[in-house]
Parts: structure tokens; C-alpha cells; sequence
């Protein structure tokens, strides 16, 4: 069976070398934008992240298996993996990790001023900050109830947070107080200091949270978006900061990347932003081979 891996994957040797012992024949393409090596046609299987944004997968057409690096299928022509009954796995549980203590870290650098005290620091002066706000107590909605979402709820719910979930699919879950459907997503953001969306970038979930969405929260409230930037309006957003009608937000995701350098959001005060970086953590390469190596064994049986 010929496996594609793209640059997507950072594999070690051993590991390549573990996956030819078992039958498979690698074919390497370091930058998913370039040339295959080999003909699209002779491909039985791929490891990659955004390979069909730039190679048409119907070129593929003996395509049997797909293994993405991320945790989304959006980059993903899902219509047609479904209806060839393509085998296809996301990264499940790989990020998740890192992604939840960015989400604690984002909420506590807001909540205790951090931005504040590294300006006293570099400017040598010793000037206290009496508003500084605590975790414990705070109600926190998690919109997006899957991996990330309940290691989000993990870390909120040791510093004794009131968390709640929203999701499709609502659920008893012991990580959250309840589990809500999407329908009452209003009346949770409404009672929410925190508002953290984990969710999946779908033609449902594009634009979930608009300007009518955003007077529904707290003016206290934060917004943390570690899914994809398109799940929120980011001209709206923008408004809802600059008029007061939510106090801040921490942004790792947005709709266009990397973020245009003209806009307003890196001046903020009040935000927190990233390159897409929240997923970044010293345990993804071994959580990753784990999810790699125990689907392929499954494929192969």
C-alpha cells in the first residue's frame, strides 16, 4: 500500500521505519503545495493537513485512507470522502492539551492584568493594580463540548468555575454542570463571564457568534476563540470591543491567516492575540504517533 506523508507530519525515522515493517510503502512530499512525487492515481492512502487545498482529490483515484494532522475536517472535501467511502481520522485528542491550558492562561492574563505589570517591568516602576479579578466562582461556557472543549472544562473546573457546556449533542458529562443544546446557546451566553469556543468550523457554526450575539453577553464577559476564526464576525467583534459591550477577548484563530497588519485588533488593550498557535505543546508528537499508529493498524486489519 503506498502512503503519502506529507511535511504536515514531522516523522522520525524509527516511525517511518515501523510503518514499512508493516507493509507500508512511503512516499514523502515536504510542502503540500508542490509537485507529488509519485502519480495522484497510485496513492492508497495519506497523511497530510491541507493537501486538497491545493491537489484536486479527485485525482486520487484509488484514494482508500486519510489521516489529517488537525483536529478539523473543514480543509476536507467531506461530500466526497463520504460518498467514496473514503476511511478518514482528524487528530482527535492530539491538541487538546495545550489548547485548554491556552484558554486558562488567555482568561487568568486578562483576568490579573498581565499586560499591565510586563509595561510596569520594563519601564522600572513599581505601581500596584487594585482591579485584578479572580477564576474562582466565575460561570464559564464552553461552546463546543468534544476533546478540547472537555479539557477546557478540566482546568476551569479546578478553579472551582461553574462550567457549562453547549453542543449539538447535549449530554450528562461529569466535566460540565450541564450540557446544553445549540438552540439555547442565548441563555447561556446571557449568565456567562467566560465564553470559550472549541467547536468545528461548519456551514452552521460560520458567523455562530454575530453582533446579536455578542450584546447577549456580560459587558464583563471575555471571549476566547480557539476554534476557527469564521465561527465569529470579526467586524462585529471589533464593534462589541470598542463600545464597551464585552470587556476583552483572546483570539489564537481568525477568518483570514495570517491576520491583516491594518487591523484594529493588534492595538487592543483588551485582547489577547496569537498566530494560531494555541494547539503548540511538547506532547503533540507522541499523542499524534499514538492516533497515527492505532489507525493505521485498524485500516490494515
Amino acid at each position: 500500500m503506498k502512503l503519502l506523508i506529507t511535511g504536515a507530519w514531522k516523522a522520525e525515522d524509527w516511525q517511518l521505519d515501523e510503518l514499512r515493517s508493516a507493509g507500508y510503502e512511503i512516499i514523502f512530499m515536504q510542502d503540500e503545495r508542490g509537485e507529488l512525487a509519485i502519480g495522484a492515481d497510485s496513492v492508497d492512502g495519506i497523511i497530510c493537513n491541507g493537501l486538497f487545498l491545493y491537489h484536486d482529490i479527485s485525482s486520487f483515484k484509488n484514494l482508500k485512507y486519510i489521516q489529517l494532522t488537525s483536529a478539523g475536517f473543514d480543509r476536507v472535501p467531506m461530500d466526497y470522502v463520504n460518498k467514496n467511502g473514503i476511511e478518514i481520522h482528524n487528530a482527535r485528542g492530539v491538541y487538546s492539551v495545550p489548547m485548554a491550558e491556552y484558554a486558562v492562561s488567555g482568561a487568568l492574563q486578562l483576568y490579573k492584568q498581565s499586560r499591565f505589570f510586563a509595561d510596569k517591568q520594563r519601564a522600572c516602576k513599581w505601581e500596584k493594580h487594585r482591579g485584578l479579578i479572580e477564576l474562582f466562582g466565575k460561570t464559564v461556557c464552553i461552546v463546543g463540548c468534544g476533546s478540547v472543549g472537555t479539557e477546557c472544562a478540566k482546568r476551569f473546573s479546578a478553579f472551582e468555575c461553574c462550567v457549562i457546556g453547549v453542543d449539538l449533542y447535549p449530554r450528562e458529562c461529569g466535566e460540565y454542570s450541564s450540557v446544553l443544546p445549540i438552540d439555547e446557546l442565548d441563555s447561556a451566553l446571557e449568565k456567562s463571564d467566560i465564553v470559550v469556543l472549541t467547536l468545528p468550523l461548519t456551514e452552521q457554526t460560520c458567523g455562530l457568534i454575530g453582533s446579536e450575539r455578542l450584546k447577549k453577553m456580560k459587558k464583563e464577559a471575555i471571549l476566547i476563540n480557539i476554534a476557527r476564526g469564521a465561527v465569529v464576525d470579526t467586524n462585529a467583534l471589533i464593534d462589541a470591543l470598542n463600545n464597551g459591550i464585552i470587556s476583552g477577548a483572546v483570539l489564537d484563530v481568525f477568518d483570514t491567516e495570517p491576520l491583516d497588519g491594518s487591523s484594529s485588533l493588534w492595538d487592543m488593550e483588551q485582547v489577547i492575540l496569537t498566530p494560531h498557535n494555541s494547539f503548540v505543546g511538547d506532547g503533540n508528537a507522541r499523542r499524534l504517533w499514538n492516533v497515527i499508529s492505532t489507525n493505521l493498524r485498524g485500516f490494515k486489519k
